[in-house]
């Protein structure tokens, strides 16, 4: 079990002398499936992230661990197929993040029902032994008990159908924790600002923690660049005259009250106006909406929907809900950049057609590059690059072991209605936390049940360095409730300067600097 995570010891071991076997830059999903992948097989190894980790795309998900019914109906059976077996290893080997969530796909028109009956067996067929319920068609009176909550004109009925539902956030802290407790080394805030070469080859990499503003020279026998939307800037950095990999997609989710679902069932709506995937999601006691594709020429760490894709969600969900939701019952808006690996045929701006699989570049001087995939499939994501990272740099051959791999927190029959369920195995830590100091089961927000023993432990056991830390991604609070986090953010402040020894500089700070990126969370 993870101990006290104390930041300065972990960076104690970044000396001149040492050289790691692996040194990975970008702690979002494909990083960290990468270093765990990498220290389970006994290689030295060091993560990089200089945000937070998941920061960008890695926490801007639909929450959802899928095999990918669009691909399906788009003809990538290897996708799907992968992605189904790695959905049900997510479920095996993190039950306390990974559940099984019931979908809807609501029809309006007589054939559409078994048309659909009929792909989503097949779906079913293909996960085989790892499959996560059978799909069948209901009748309208049988959805609408099951989903209230749908227009009734027109409605002919829908198919059920299964799929996996998770804390993108908090599964990238799992990893990470994973990781250190095999050994190896990851350090958020800490931004690579350079490669070190020697004939050509890439040796290592030139650092500096973003907290202290302290420069390190780190020397590792292989680079792996996990970077997502920014890997071509680590590639320019390796050779000026590289071209660029990713195009960018941005995808928009908003959040509402669970009451316009009404159902712990989820909806699914196949087919938009844009040729997309719409879905209605039940997530942390609200609702997921999203997602859209629309390309993006410029890599932002905080990128911004626009009106248009707001009301295209609104707008889509409106035709399916009786309660239509509006601007004014939006509690907080997010938005992500998925790496896609760039072709002739995406530059058309159809985002949508280019497939998620992931791709692998090796570079002349041996670096090497992750581009595309997707959350479901981060762990064979890590196995194929480690093997080619291995073959190339010349380490030891190792046998991968990650496949049924308990994730840190790991804990089976996980009650998902105890707002502390997905911390898994460490809920008694933050338990424990309450009996040493009562004053710690206070809440530091009611309304998202959140209590300050959570701040206390995300310092203590979660990494976490600034206040955007803990109300974005170890609790969910800025994805949940953008608003009521704003109010939050003072008292986390407090908490968090007394654990760390900062003062009132500091407070301020970083009250301010979470205001100021809160404001892209709320619609006004």
């Amino acid at each position: 079990m993870l101990d006290i995570v104390k930041r300065d010891k972990l960076i104690s071991k970044l000396n001149d002398d040492f050289v790691w076997d692996v040194v990975i830059i970008g702690g979002g999903a494909s990083g960290l499936g990468a270093a765990l992948e990498s220290v389970t097989r006994g290689y030295k190894t060091l993560l990089l992230e200089q945000y937070d980790y998941t920061t960008g795309t890695s926490s801007r998900s639909t929450k959802l661990v899928h095999g990918g019914v669009r691909y399906l109906a788009q003809g990538d059976i290897s996708l799907v197929l992968e992605a189904l077996k790695e959905r049900g290893l997510l479920l095996q080997n993190a039950p306390h993040l990974v559940t099984n969530k019931k979908f809807l796909i609501p029809t309006y028109s007589w054939w559409y029902k078994p048309f659909y009956t009929i792909g989503l067996t097949m779906y079913d067929l293909l996960a085989r032994d790892l499959s996560f319920g059978k799909s069948i068609p209901f009748s309208k009176e049988t959805t609408l008990l099951k989903m209230p909550s749908l227009i009734k004109k027109g409605l002919t009925g829908s198919v059920l159908y299964h799929d996996g539902q998770f804390d993108d956030a908090r599964l990238g802290l799992n990893l990470a924790q994973s990781i250190l407790e095999k050994g190896g080394v990851t350090l958020n805030y800490f931004k690579v600002n350079g490669l070190i070469k020697e004939n050509g080859r890439v040796n290592g990499v030139l650092a500096v923690d973003q907290e202290t503003g302290e420069e390190y020279n780190i020397r590792s026998k292989s680079v792996l660049n996990a970077t997502g939307v920014f890997v071509d800037s680590i590639l320019k950095e390796d050779n000026a005259d590289s071209k660029d990999v990713v195009m960018a997609s941005q995808g928009v989710h908003l959040v509402i009250d669970k009451e316009f679902l009404n159902s712990e069932y989820a909806i699914m709506i196949p087919k938009t106006s844009d040729g997309r995937i719409l879905f209605a999601v039940p997530w942390h006691d609200k609702v997921i909406l999203g997602t859209t594709d629309i390309p993006k020429e410029k890599a932002l760490i905080e990128p911004l929907a626009t009106d248009g894709e707001i009301d295209f969600i609104l707008e889509t969900a409106g035709r399916y809900l009786e309660k239509a939701p509006t601007r004014a019952d939006v509690k907080s808006v997010f938005a992500g950049l998925r790496p896609l690996a760039a072709t002739d045929e995406g530059v058309d701006g159809k985002t949508k057609e280019i497939s998620r699989s992931h791709k692998i570049l090796v570079s002349n001087s041996g670096l090497v590059s992750i581009i595309g995939g997707k959350w479901t499939t981060y762990r064979q994501m890590g196995e194929d690059v480690i093997n080619k990272l291995a073959k190339v740099n010349g380490l030891e051959d190792k046998e991968s072991i990650t496949e049924h791999l308990k994730i840190h927190g790991y804990k089976e029959g996980v009650d998902f209605d105890d707002p502390l369920f997905f911390y898994g195995s460490d809920r008694e830590k933050i338990l424990d936390l309450v009996k040493s100091n009562p004053e710690f089961g206070d809440y530091v927000s009611e309304r998202l049940r959140i209590i300050k023993a959570q701040v206390v432990f995300a310092v203590r056991n979660e990494m976490a360095v600034k206040v955007i830390d803990v109300l974005a991604r170890r609790t969910r609070a800025l994805f949940l409730d953008a608003k009521e986090s704003v109010v939050m953010a003072e008292e986390v402040a407090k908490i968090m300067a007394e654990e760390l020894g900062k003062d009132d500089v500091w407070k301020k700070k970083e009250i301010d600097f979470f205001k100021e990126i809160s404001k892209s969370y709320i619609l006004n």
